[in-house]
């Protein structure tokens, strides 16, 4: 760790991107109160210490929306889910246009690790990550394998990118 990132504070929120879980469970959700049948959506929340949470269906607009949102509220946002490759899956679509610079290390790291796990199915996961406004966003696929990859890659960086997104390197 660098001197100027000790005393960096970083706030996270997790939006799971879940077009059936959020027809069950609707607004409802919450970071008190995170689905039960999310298990990705838990596992970041534990594992990266999240203080917002929230649920929304595959909609470029309200992923958008919640993800912006969010971003008022903590330094970083991770999604999970949508980022496959059917028409439905548009995370990254509604992600990508809105940042600032985008962060491409972090999807080929994620696809080599996925390769010496999956092999040549790697070749279809998406993950992104990018800055806008001085915070960080990134988007991991929805399985659990895929979060707990994401979270080994994201954790140990959080300082580090959030000092350099806000220019206190």
């Amino acid at each position: 760790m660098h001197e100027h990132e000790a005393d960096i504070d970083v706030s996270v929120g997790v939006v799971t991107v879940s077009t059936s879980r959020w027809k069950k469970y609707g607004d409802l959700a919450g970071i008190d109160k995170i689905p039960d049948d999310d298990e990705s959506g838990k596992i970041l929340a534990e594992e990266l210490g999240c203080v917002d949470y929230r649920l929304v269906p595959d909609d470029k607009t309200m992923i958008a929306s919640a993800v912006l949102d969010m971003l008022n509220r903590v330094d970083v946002v991770v999604t999970t889910g949508g980022t496959g490759i059917s028409p439905k899956d548009v995370t990254i679509e509604a992600v990508k246009p809105m940042v600032e610079k985008e962060l491409e290390g972090f999807g080929e790291i994620f696809r080599f690790l996925s390769y010496n796990e999956i092999g040549e199915s790697a070749v279809i996961t998406r993950a992104f990550a990018g800055i806008l406004n001085g915070k960080a966003v990134f988007c991991l696929p929805g399985s659990k394998n895929a979060v707990r990859l994401g979270v080994r890659i994201i954790k140990p960086l959080l300082r580090h990118i959030i000092s350099h997104a806000r220019g206190l390197k």
